[in-house]
């Protein structure tokens, strides 16, 4: 369970910058919210996450709601073409890698496609959180990427990668090398555009 000082401090951090965080105690409530921030029939997709697995968002934009672009299935062909489309969604969900105490979200990415939608085109991207992805800044949130997950996620997605065999970040010259771009998304111009989900519990890497 998370320290509730904290959570509040980076909620409060976030509004400073211009993204709205929201506390939701559990996956009922976090679905609960979902409907009321993004409207049934809009065009949605997302960033693979193990948060929005989960905590049952995948299900919830896959149950016929929303119009959601979904990469599951789909050639490679098919998935070039989905990545560029998100680009005109109405909601892009994602989860983050980290999230500091000064109200940053920090992420690296593969291909980008995941990075460059949370900064540009969807009008409305939505973060899933659980309170094991704050970090005190962004020092920390480095450490975390380096350390936590992008091991884990190298190991899930059967990589061969070094952080994979090292469980830590050894700067790999991979082809499957998933630490590509690294992003801090410091502050919006838009106060309406990034929302950003915290759950009190542990979720995804």
């Amino acid at each position: 369970m998370a320290d509730r000082a904290q959570l509040d401090r980076t909620i409060q951090a976030l509004a400073r910058n211009q993204m709205e965080g929201i506390l939701v105690e559990n996956p009922s409530q976090l679905r609960e919210t979902i409907l009321e921030l993004v409207p049934k029939g809009s065009l949605v997709s997302c960033g693979g996450s193990v948060t929005l697995a989960q905590t049952g968002v995948m299900d919830l934009l896959r149950e016929g709601s929303y119009r959601f672009l979904d990469r599951e299935g789909k050639t490679n062909e098919e998935k070039e073409a989905l990545y560029r489309e998100v680009f005109s969604a109405d909601a892009y969900f994602t989860s983050t890698n980290a999230i500091t105490e000064q109200g940053e979200l920090y992420n690296v990415d593969g291909r980008g496609n995941r990075v460059a939608a949370m900064i540009f085109g969807p009008k409305r991207v939505i973060v899933v959180a659980g309170a094991n992805k704050i970090v005190p800044d962004v020092h920390a949130a480095v450490k975390r990427l380096r350390a936590v997950a992008a091991p884990l996620n190298a190991k899930r997605l059967d990589l061969a990668t070094g952080c994979r065999n090292a469980g830590r970040c050894v700067d790999c010259r991979s082809p499957q090398r998933i630490c590509c771009d690294y992003v801090k998304i410091g502050f919006q111009q838009d106060p309406q555009r990034i929302k950003v989900l915290l759950l009190p519990e542990e979720y995804g890497y």
